[in-house]
């Protein structure tokens, strides 16, 4: 199966991922790690809220009919804000259906509800870059692709921005004579 999800790898998620997901190595993805979960009697029921080992990943359901099991998203973080809370914008909910497939960020948070009835057995392949890795090793200020990287750096363009026009207003203030 290895040769296989090897060429979906390349043929198919790379391209996609080098639209969608630039920002984590989607134009240099060179591995991956495939597995199937299955989840129901006597399997996982649910899975909590986690993140990938992987810069992209495709999760195909191809589970027959069942109920529950629907994926939740509550954006995507880098390791210094895994634990920051999600703004409403990154909330986003997700139901499987047998013969589809999603693709997403491996960091972007989620989790799995519970599934009530019968099984759902999903195929996930985590597609990896070497490249992003290693440049991933070398952090700047903010991570691009990290949500609350995103809202620190606007917090800060603001305040600067703020500061500026105060600084240009009292300068004004100051120069006119009384």
């Amino acid at each position: 199966m290895d040769s296989m999800l090897e060429k979906l790898m390349e043929d198919f998620i790379r391209h996609i991922s080098e639209i969608f997901f630039a920002d984590v190595g989607g134009y240099a993805l060179d591995s991956h790690h495939g597995f199937v979960i299955q989840y129901g009697f006597n399997r996982d029921i649910e899975l909590g809220l986690h993140v990938d080992d992987s810069e992209v990943t495709l999760n195909v359901c191809l589970g027959k009919q069942f109920s529950g099991g629907e994926l939740y998203f509550r954006g995507v973080r880098c390791d210094k804000h895994m634990s920051a809370e999600a703004l409403p914008e990154e909330i986003f909910e997700y139901s499987h259906i047998p013969g589809h497939a999603i693709i997403h960020r491996g960091r972007h948070r989620r989790g799995a509800r519970a599934t009530t009835a019968a099984q759902r057995i999903n195929l996930l392949l985590w597609c990896r870059s070497s490249v992003f890795r290693e440049l991933s090793k070398h952090p700047k200020d903010f991570v691009r692709w990290c949500g609350e990287c995103q809202r620190e750096m606007r917090e800060r363009v603001n305040q600067a921005v703020t500061a500026k026009k105060r600084y240009r207003f009292l300068f004004i203030f100051s120069s006119i004579p009384f």
